[in-house]
């Protein structure tokens, strides 16, 4: 059940238009829950305050339909596994982003057995498979799948030119396919689809049940400004009108797209030189039950020459507030804004004399990008049909409705050799005594919003974190907690087994 949306006036204990507080989360998406519920764990007697700008929480890329619910943990998307200039396959990002995922799954699976949250309101087992077609892209996949298998965390990863064992693994995408093109598939049965914005409403209601947490929604952040030691968040009821301050040791800016402005506001030397780069989304929805129940995988491609990782195409079975659903995308776009429900002003607002020249340089390096983002835009319906059949050749036109997907805002920042370079993950930017810190970027984001809050954590929190307390609290919640899941084998399967039975998921 989503949080109830009250404004919780009452429990910020005011002196006119003045609070005093020990965390402040500015957006109420998967990151500031996943910090919340993080901190209360470890601190329960922390007092935080979370201001969100919508009228409910989990609106922005958080949501179901803003994002394409991939329990990320590189399985199948091929970006995470770029091919060397001798053939060979590097899987070290891969290894990174599958280790972050189980992370991230053992928190969860903690969560389920506190009764915080339900695994089944959130996260269901769909396979997770590459898909590739012509001689060069096979003979990459191969390698690829050899590769990985050597690793423990894909020793069942299947590989398949076979295409009787194709057809039955993926129907919708074989049916209608020309007998003489070289295809491939690689399988992972342990991968998952996630509804990040179920999970964040859960977490969010959990948080609101304990006392020191108030979640104020309809709340816009102003501004913020360093004053001894501390930060003056300045806040407007956008029902009221009221304006106020809140006094604080530690700030988080989790506010998406929305997370850069906030973070200029802040003036930290840290935050020098970082721009942002929107792309927006789309998807193409199926509307025809018979066609949904005749997939049952999420089936990743490779992406065309100058796309962003986001836009890899993937047709995509998805469970959303317990209803099956396919997809076929994303197909990029581009606007201005930072935010699906943002202002268009938010681009050029963003520009500052310190970021100007990094995002110059960036766009002189990113040419086919623009190239592809002015291809995209272009599109019509029959353009994104024929994409959409290159996965699914007897798609028709009747049997699917386009869907707007979420806002993403891509890292620009100052590079020394090139002056400017976009980047495509997410990024922490911080100031140097940790009183205040930014989540920037997007995929693959939310699946590793975990790991990413605890380095946060590390990063922040540094005295409390060395402590016994904080240090043996961490260890019941993650049992791989400063180990290396990636490095011992005994380890992992015991806790992929461990959260696969509490999460009530597949291999």
């Amino acid at each position: 059940m989503p949080p109830e949306q009250n404004n919780n006036h009452a429990k910020m204990k005011t002196n006119n238009t003045t609070a005093n507080t020990d965390v402040v989360l500015i957006g109420a998406g998967i990151m500031s829950a996943t910090l919340g519920t993080l901190l209360k764990e470890l601190q329960p007697g922390l007092r935080i305050e979370i201001f969100e700008t919508l009228d409910n929480v989990a609106e922005e890329s958080s949501a179901a339909w803003n994002n394409a619910g991939t329990g990320h943990s590189a399985l199948c998307e091929l970006n995470y596994t770029p091919q060397k200039a001798d053939g060979s396959i590097d899987i070290s990002k891969a290894l990174h982003i599958t280790e972050s995922f189980e992370v991230s799954k053992q928190f969860w699976s903690y969560l389920v057995q506190q009764g915080v949250i339900t695994a089944q309101s959130f996260i269901h087992s769909v396979p997770h498979m590459s898909f590739v077609w012509g001689d060069k892209n096979v003979a990459y996949l191969d390698a690829r799948h050899k590769a990985m298998q050597a690793h423990h965390f894909y020793k069942t990863m299947q590989y398949s030119e076979d295409r009787q064992q194709l057809a039955q693994w993926i129907p919708l995408v074989m049916n209608g396919r020309d007998a003489k093109e070289h295809i491939a598939v690689s399988r992972m049965e342990t991968g998952t689809d996630v509804n990040f914005g179920a999970l964040t409403r859960e977490l969010f209601a959990h948080l609101q049940k304990q006392d020191g947490v108030a979640l104020h929604l309809n709340h816009h952040v102003d501004h913020l400004r360093k004053e001894n030691n501390e930060w003056i968040v300045s806040i407007k009821d956008k029902k009221t009108g009221e304006e106020k301050t809140v006094r604080t040791k530690f700030v988080f800016i989790g506010a998406g797209g929305g997370a850069l402005p906030l973070l200029e506001k802040a003036h930290i030397p840290e935050a020098s030189g970082f721009g942002g780069f929107p792309v927006s989304g789309q998807w193409l929805k199926c509307n025809n039950e018979k066609i949904i129940e005749q997939h049952a995988a999420k089936v990743y491609g490779l992406a065309s020459v100058g796309s962003p990782p986001m836009s890899v195409p993937h047709l995509d079975t998805r469970v959303i507030d317990g209803k099956k659903e396919l997809l076929f995308g994303p197909y990029a776009g581009f606007s201005t804004k930072f935010l699906k429900q943002g202002s268009y002003l938010d681009l050029p607002e963003s520009i500052r004399p310190s970021n100007i020249l990094p995002m110059i340089e960036a766009g002189l390096h990113n040419v086919p990008l623009t190239k592809y983002l002015i291809k995209q835009v272009m599109q019509s319906q029959e353009d994104r049909l024929n994409e959409l059949r290159e996965y699914f050749p007897d798609a028709k036109a009747e049997d699917w409705e386009l869907r707007i997907a979420g806002q993403r805002v891509q890292v620009i920042k100052k590079d020394t050799h090139e002056g400017g370079v976009l980047e495509f993950g997410t990024e922490v930017v911080s100031a140097a005594d940790g009183s205040v810190a930014a989540l920037l970027g997007a995929s693959p984001g939310a699946s590793t919003a975990v790991s990413i809050m605890l380095g946060l954590i590390k990063t922040c929190f540094k005295e409390q974190i060395t402590g016994t307390e904080w240090q043996d609290k961490l260890k019941s919640m993650i049992p791989s907690y400063g180990l290396s899941l990636a490095d011992d084998e005994a380890l992992f399967n015991r806790v992929h087994s461990e959260t696969k039975e509490v999460l009530g998921l597949a291999g």
